[in-house]
């Protein structure tokens, strides 16, 4: 790839999506670096992206779907808030023709996939867009996460759309790098040095040459603590994706914070 257009297609992004829609309530300033992060997300491209392809911890399937509803309704797949958070608004246009795109690549690959119409973006996507693309302009894809891939699996996922960001097209994955809800929330929540352990962990995996990168990811669950963090891998499974859209592109955590104990991270890509 030539410099002129490695410097101009878009990064690769993991963006924290934070606690159902915390962003929106009060909650003290608990999440208040978080929003600060999100917020500064769009200033950080190198312009604005044609559309967002994002794959969510909260889209779990049998198969490979891609969304591509013109108008893709909100999932509101959050319990027990107040009643004024099931009322937000975020009425971003769906990209038909990009989710054919995406179709397209992903088919061309081997994997079985289809497009579904009618599916909405869930609070894992319009949660932390709200404040990372708030005037809802840039057309957004969810593709989902099937429940029978692991790390190399989902990887591979983000290997075979890099294509997309030649195009202008932003690849996001959103989860969180702490997502134990046994212990996440808490209200005696103490500083936990094992959410440390691994999210420093996570941190050097991200940031070492692409090819360990891909070998570190593909091996989590030995890292330092993993299933502690990650009972269930779904919400960490949208940074494979981001990490293998990446290709030899350098990663580098930019955002790092400790919430209700929690070490919680963000990371990057080119």
């Amino acid at each position: 790839m030539s410099q002129e257009n490695q410097e101009s297609r878009q990064p690769v992004l993991f963006l924290p999506h934070g606690g159902g829609p915390c962003f929106f309530m009060e909650w003290g300033n608990t999440w208040d670096r978080m929003a600060a992060y999100l917020r500064s997300v769009s200033g950080t491209l190198p312009r604005r992206p044609d559309a967002i392809v994002v794959m969510s911890g909260h889209w779990e399937t049998d198969e490979m779907r891609v969304g591509s509803a013109p108008h893709p309704p909100l999932i509101y797949d959050y319990y027990g808030f107040p009643p004024h958070t099931y009322q937000l608004e975020y009425p971003v246009p769906g990209a038909p023709d990009v989710a054919a795109k995406a179709l397209g690549l992903l088919r061309d690959a081997g994997v079985v996939c289809a497009t579904d119409p009618g599916r909405g973006l869930d609070h894992g996507v319009f949660i932390p867009f709200m404040l990372a693309f708030p005037d809802a302009s840039i057309p957004v894809v969810e593709i989902s996460l099937p429940r029978t891939m692991g790390a190399a699996d989902v990887l591979q996922l983000g290997q075979v759309l890099e294509p997309l960001r030649s195009e202008n097209i932003l690849l996001v994955g959103t989860g969180m790098t702490y997502h134990n809800m046994r212990y996440l929330m808490r209200p005696d929540a103490v500083s936990d040095a094992r959410s440390v352990a691994f999210d420093n962990w996570l941190q050097s995996a991200v940031e070492a040459p692409s090819d360990l990168r891909r070998s570190r990811l593909m091996d989590w669950e030995r890292a330092p603590f993993a299933r502690d963090c990650h009972p269930q891998p779904e919400h960490l499974l949208p940074l494979m994706f981001a990490a293998g859209a990446a290709g030899t592109d350098a990663g580098h955590r930019d955002y790092s914070d400790v919430i209700m104990g929690k070490a919680l991270s963000g990371f990057r890509f080119g």
